[in-house]
């Protein structure tokens, strides 16, 4: 898939893709003309039986299509069409006042850069049943957006690297001797720099993170340097490295480890100190069909729709209610169950959006050095 994690990446530098996007966005403007716009319409003409959301396409949109739009359509005989588009074309066709998308499903850091710049319709939550019933954390629901789901990062190792031993945090990472072998992490170009994980290393508590000691973060990585032996930027990375042994631990998304073990790769993930980062539904400002985006993200939101999405794609719902509807099995399988939450920690955006070109910058200078 082309995970969601990239489009962090290809807003912060405004480009990527634009050109595909821009094409795939006229093939569907025909999809997003009509003016359903209150509650008193939707019901007639074209514009009633459509709505256009875009996300990100490959796996992850295939789960999507079976989980949430195929049901949706099937309850309500609205049409679903998705739009494949990176935020710098999207944010371009709403400024001209002309989305070609309705509903908006993205991260969480992104959807407050899009309200940063005005992009975003302010929401009218008594038009969403489900944050109440399917009991989303009120820190996922802001004016604009409301996180359906996360993904962490967290340790991958292999077990047969470290005589029986495992690690048991992020300071055992960091411990090149006592868990000897090289290390991989991730570059600026596949998430946020990880610096919460080198403080926590260093005996920061995770409810003491934020505001990040950058220099002290910055102090701790110095001391791991020579052991890391790549900076990954894709999904797929960290299981390659992993799996040819030129690694014995690495960071990683939490939904990779299922599928290197399934491939009989000797290798488990550690979610103490697990970074955990939203997406989210929005709806783009001055869409064609407001109503049928409300419908559409309402549905989305359900508990039963978030279970069936976490069924078909390693996706951790941001509703409670969700993890009682799958197995043991499903449930543990994810990181978001009830019984491995309070390892983790969310990553605080506002701190991200002020910080994160100056901590880009000075992590590119430090991983040269």
């Amino acid at each position: 898939m082309r995970d969601a994690r990239i489009d962090r990446r290809l807003f912060l530098r405004g480009v990527g893709g634009a050109t595909a996007g821009l094409a795939a966005a006229t093939a569907l403007s025909a999809c997003g003309t009509g003016t359903s716009r209150s509650a008193s319409t939707g019901t007639g003409g074209k514009a009633g039986k459509t709505v256009v959301v875009r996300d990100s396409g490959g796996s992850y949109g295939a789960a999507l299509q079976k989980a949430i739009y195929t049901p949706f359509t099937q309850e309500t005989g609205i049409q679903v069409k998705v739009l494949n588009l990176d935020d710098a074309p999207l944010l371009a066709q709403i400024k001209q006042g002309r989305p070609q998308c309705d509903l908006i499903n993205n991260s969480m850091m992104s959807h407050l850069k899009y309200v940063k710049q005005d992009a975003l319709e302010t929401l009218d939550r008594d038009r969403l049943k489900s944050l109440k019933s399917a009991k989303i954390p009120t820190a996922q629901i802001t004016d604009h957006a409301v996180g359906h789901s996360f993904y962490g990062q967290c340790i991958a190792y292999r077990t047969d690297a470290f005589g029986g031993k495992k690690p048991e945090s992020w300071a055992d990472f960091f411990d090149t001797k006592a868990f000897q072998g090289g290390r991989a992490m991730c570059s600026p170009d596949g998430d946020l720099p990880e610096l919460e994980f080198a403080l926590l290393a260093d005996g920061v508590p995770m409810d003491k993170l934020y505001p990040l000691d950058v220099d002290r973060a910055f102090k701790v990585l110095t001391r791991l340097r020579s052991g890391i032996k790549k900076f990954w930027d894709s999904g797929p990375l960290p299981g390659v490295l992993l799996s040819r042994q030129e690694v014995t631990m690495s960071t990683v998304w939490d939904g990779r480890i299922a599928d290197l073990q399934k491939q009989g790769v000797p290798v488990e993930r550690q979610l103490n100190g697990i970074r955990r980062q939203f997406s989210g539904y929005a709806i783009a400002k001055d869409a064609a069909n407001v109503d049928n985006a409300y419908k559409l993200m309402d549905f989305a939101l359900r508990a039963e729709s978030q279970a069936a999405l976490a069924q078909a794609f390693p996706s951790n719902p941001s509703s409670p209610l969700a993890y009682a509807k799958l197995t043991e099995d499903e449930r543990n399988a994810l990181a978001g169950a009830p019984k491995y939450y309070d390892k983790g920690f969310d990553a605080e955006i506002d701190w991200w959006l002020k910080n994160e070109s100056a901590v880009t910058k000075r992590w590119l200078e430090w991983a040269r050095g």
